[in-house]
């Protein structure tokens, strides 16, 4: 059987080998809006929860809007000028509203993906602050939420009179669903604050996992935080497989945000009916399959439907290569799941540990390999032994290692494939 998988910008075509039960798992999602740019103006002049946004923005001098940095693939082409409209039809001068990209630690955008985030118009037009989260003095410290986490937030942004944020819905490795006050914190937190929030200790919450809201404690820090920086408005959309719009919500950020989740929840879900003995996945491709860290969360997602001690393959391009310097140090430092575990347990926290701890949590329990060529195998610490330079290769000795009876899912969109196993149903007494 021939398939191809998310990867790069063109896809990758790989041969399943005959003998495993192959169930390939599609993106489900709700079907693309007709008439999409009607509707995004409808969204902001009928929001949830809150007044329109032309009356939001009335009597503001100045206006900040969050956007997702290129490791996204946000639409802002649509949704950024009916917003951008509105606030200056509300009074807002254009030459007071700041458009913010929220990189979190990434590294910021270039010149070139400023058109493709923003579009070239916009690009061209607006003023534009690349979020850089090690510089100290470019944020203000809000005090401590009640967990304790100290609160840095761009000052820029914590200055204007308006606080707008701008992204997409989809499962997230940590936070349970992507979008809304991730665009606030870590999207425009400082360093102190990021290494907080992914700290052993919201990292090993058992609720802190893809599609977990109502009990994820990571949820929750998020939304004081989003509080304490007063977070007004949110329009964000969600995306079916071919990234087309299915989905808009725009309005009070909490009640919006949560009515996206809904739909996902509503329309995305994929339930199998038991879990599998291994996963072939990928990272979704561009942009998200640009670094080896995104590429992690092609494993975190497709560990939901494995049976016990089943396996992990995942395929990214990695164009990019690793990640930041302190990821990269850590992975080429890497000795162990267990061992990694145990040295960041109580050290102090560093910048991306996180990533590697989540791929940590998952390598204890399942086996997992690797093809990611951009990516050299001296690079990859003791991964290097499960990284494969053959895609054909990499699936030929991942089903040597499986039951001659296995149910194998072959996930091409990766980590945008939101799957579970079916819970079973009680049985009458």
């Amino acid at each position: 059987m021939k398939i191809t998988l998310a990867y790069g910008k063109r896809g990758l075509p790989i041969e399943l080998p005959d003998g495993p039960a192959y169930k390939i798992l599609k993106a489900h999602s709700a079907p693309p809006l007709l008439d999409v740019r009607s509707r995004i103006e409808a969204a902001l002049d009928a929001p949830i929860g809150c007044l329109p946004l032309i009356d939001l923005a009335a009597g503001r001098k100045s206006a900040a809007i969050s956007v997702c940095d290129i490791t996204r693939p946000a639409p802002n082409s649509l949704t950024l000028p009916p917003l951008l409209r509105r606030l200056q039809q509300a009074g807002i001068p254009r030459e007071k509203i700041t458009l913010f990209i929220a990189t979190g630690l990434h590294r910021p955008a270039t010149r070139d993906e400023l058109d493709i985030i923003l579009g070239p118009e916009i690009a061209a037009t607006y003023h534009i602050v690349n979020h850089d989260a090690r510089l100290r003095e470019a944020h203000r410290f809000l005090g401590e939420t009640e967990c304790g986490t100290p609160v840095y937030i761009e000052k820029r942004f914590h200055e204007a009179d308006l606080h707008v944020t701008l992204g997409f819905i989809e499962q997230h490795l940590m936070l349970g669903f992507s979008g809304g006050r991730k665009l606030i914190a870590p999207g425009l937190a400082g360093q102190e604050t990021i290494k907080v929030i992914h700290s052993p200790r919201f990292m090993r919450e058992v609720m802190a996992i893809e599609g977990s809201i109502d009990h994820n404690p990571l949820h929750a820090e998020l939304l004081e935080i989003a509080r304490m920086v007063r977070h007004d408005f949110m329009l964000d959309v969600t995306l079916n497989h071919s990234r087309e719009i299915s989905g808009i919500f725009a309005g009070e950020p909490v009640k919006a945000h949560s009515a996206g989740v809904a739909a996902i929840r509503a329309s995305a879900l994929e339930l199998l009916e038991e879990p599998v003995d291994a996963v072939i996945t990928s990272a979704a491709g561009h942009p998200l399959d640009l670094t080896f860290y995104q590429t992690i969360k092609g494993i975190t997602a497709a560990r939901h439907i494995l049976a016990p001690k089943g396996s992990i393959l995942v395929m990214g391009e990695c164009a990019e290569g690793i990640g930041s310097p302190e990821f990269a140090h850590k992975l080429s430092t890497f000795r162990g799941y267990r061992e990694y575990l145990d040295e960041i347990r109580t050290a102090a926290v560093e910048v991306d540990q996180w990533q590697l701890e989540k791929l940590a949590l998952v390598g204890l329990r399942h086996p997992l390999s690797f093809y990611t060529p951009g990516v050299l195998n001296t690079a990859l610490g003791s991964l290097s032994s499960v990284s494969h330079d053959d895609p054909q290769l990499a699936i030929t000795e991942l089903i040597k290692t499986l039951p001659r009876s296995c149910h194998v899912a072959v996930v091409p969109d990766g980590p945008y494939v939101y799957a579970r196993v079916r819970e079973p149903q009680p049985q009458p007494v």
